[in-house]
């Protein structure tokens, strides 16, 4: 990246250890558009959301192609220490997914292209719409991107009039570079180049990029699935939140009892304990990790700090010294500081005893190195 040039705003949910999904804004939208389905997705994954330059919190700086635009998005991703990342984008965010995944197809493990296109119409439409901007900033476009991004009933929602804050206070560069790019953006002839497994999402009432569109892109990339959401425009994952969030999920790999285990507990407890499995334990080693961590910590409806919370009060209720102190360690890699962790004990000592708490409190002490 070069010199003295920021990195796109940015937000990051879930486990630190867990697979990486980055997750694309349109245009004229901040990150605020995944946040529908950034909470339930972040359950799974580590979820970095981003602002587009010019967009929320991003500077805007000089661009004019899509290969810029992604080249951001790599730099983001770099300096969060991703090599590989899964990626779903809207639109101008697909886009970007869609460019990453033909021209860098070893940095995408899987592609979701939500009310997305190899071409967004002819170059002339995007030039004059940045020429609009540049000269009268993005308050003309208010009433034109409504009636696109959402059906008439979807545009009179609080949600719909939150994303037309973002678009009212975007800045006309950045977002007049972001049609330039578009202008130039014609993945057509490159969509076979995509290996990653992909899902292509259409809204039925999207004036913007229809489903013909949407099946364009599905037909082109090898593999790929589309699912068509109904009573939906443009901005189909903020109209339709939960039938867009359970295609997401039927999509992306939800990691399996071992990919979870070694996430929470770190290989080195996990390869010793595989390497200790006998005959006579293998039965249980195989239960536990397909049961506990494959059917129980792989649940939507707690994330993993929350998991960890119930799992070192249970520990100390139970007296189980040895696994408090392995779920000790499990917690801050789960993303619970030290002084949470005296509070969940803090909480033991009323409702499980002093005596428990007394102990525990020992063996965290050791466990977090702590005097």
């Amino acid at each position: 990246m070069p010199e003295g040039v920021r990195l796109l705003h940015h937000v990051a949910d879930g486990p630190a250890g867990a697979p990486a999904l980055i997750l694309g804004p349109s245009l004229g939208t901040s990150l605020a558009v995944w946040e529908p389905q950034a909470a339930a997705l972040a359950r799974h994954f580590r979820v970095v959301r981003f602002d587009l330059p010019g967009h929320g919190g991003s500077a805007a700086v000089p661009l004019s192609s899509m290969g810029d635009l992604a080249g951001r998005v790599l730099d983001l991703a770099g300096a969060l220490g991703v090599e590989r990342f899964h990626y779903a984008g809207i639109s101008l965010g697909g886009a970007i997914g869609a460019w990453l995944a033909a021209h860098h197809p070893g940095r995408i493990e899987s592609l979701a292209l939500l009310c997305s296109a190899a071409r967004f119409g002819e170059p002339e439409a995007w030039r004059d719409r940045a020429a609009l901007v540049r000269a009268e900033g993005t308050g003309p476009l208010a009433s034109a991107a409504l009636g696109r991004w959402f059906t008439e009933e979807g545009a009179r929602t609080p949600a719909a009039q939150r994303l037309a804050a973002d678009l009212a206070a975007a800045d006309p560069d950045g977002y007049a570079d972001c049609c330039d790019a578009l202008a130039g953006y014609d993945l057509r002839g490159h969509l076979a180049r995509i290996t990653a497994p992909t899902l292509v999402v259409a809204g039925r009432d999207d004036p913007a990029t229809p489903p013909a569109v949407a099946r364009e892109l599905a037909d082109g990339i090898p593999g790929a699935a589309l699912a068509e959401i109904p009573r939906a425009a443009h901005l189909a994952n903020v109209e339709r939140p939960e039938a867009v969030l359970a295609a997401l999920r039927g999509h992306l790999p939800v990691p399996d009892g071992m990919t979870v285990r070694r996430a929470v507990l770190g290989d080195e407890h996990v390869d010793r304990a595989v390497a200790a499995t006998t005959g006579f334990t293998a039965d249980f080693q195989d239960f536990i990790t397909r049961y506990a961590w494959g059917e129980i910590w792989t649940r939507p409806g707690l994330d993993r700090r929350t998991r960890s919370c119930i799992t070192l009060t249970a520990l100390v209720a139970g007296g189980h010294l040895e696994e408090l102190a392995m779920h000790v360690r499990a917690a801050v890699r789960n993303g619970l500081t030290p002084d949470e962790i005296k509070e969940v004990l803090l909480q033991t000592a009323v409702y499980c005893g002093v005596p428990a708490a007394n102990a525990a409190f020992a063996v965290a002490q050791r466990t977090l190195g702590r005097t």
